[in-house]
């Protein structure tokens, strides 16, 4: 996936993904409170953000060619036991243009460019997102209250998840 150049979704309806700017962050900061329920600063998944940048080159924004927001995505570097990972999230798609696949031009695009990173996780719905080759992890404890069913990553290389267990933890 090449950045700024656009693409289209399952509706035929071009999108154009570029990595997220400071002028972006006001509007997808909008979205992704128009996005989630009040108080989604308080998860555990934005404790182990506190403090550490985003990796910027993954952060996207889907747009119309008319320069509408349509979706936004996050990524941030972690580690689970000392091992380095990407915390996806958050990803968020405006509610008028849900169930076009702009979310998975999102996950995917950025997913692509990935090329530093060996593995991936989120916390999430496993039947959204195992469409995208997440899966449970079994061993990796993200901070409370978190359901452990809901920790989910997929490997960028392969077994990059092998013999990976232990806390999540900030970058630091």
């Amino acid at each position: 996936m090449c950045y700024g150049r656009s693409t289209t979704n399952c509706r035929g309806r071009a999108v154009q993904l570029n990595v997220e700017t400071e002028e972006d962050w006001w509007e997808v900061e909008a979205l992704f409170d128009l996005s989630f329920a009040p108080g989604r600063e308080a998860l555990s998944s934005y404790r182990l953000r506190e403090g550490t940048d985003p990796v910027r080159d993954l952060c996207l924004t889907a747009r119309d060619d008319d320069g509408t927001l349509g979706g936004a995505i996050r990524f941030w570097p972690v580690k689970v036991g000392g091992t380095p990972a990407l915390l996806l999230g958050p990803v968020a798609v405006h509610p008028t243009r849900q169930g076009e696949g702009v979310g998975g031009l999102l996950i995917e695009g950025a997913l692509a460019n990935a090329t530093d990173w060996e593995r991936v996780m989120l916390v999430g719905d496993a039947p959204y997102y195992g469409r995208f080759g997440f899966k449970p992890l079994v061993g990796v404890r993200m901070p409370p209250p978190t359901n452990p069913e809901r920790v989910l990553g997929r490997e960028l290389v392969a077994r990059a998840w092998s013999g990976v267990r232990g806390d999540v933890t900030p970058w630091e």
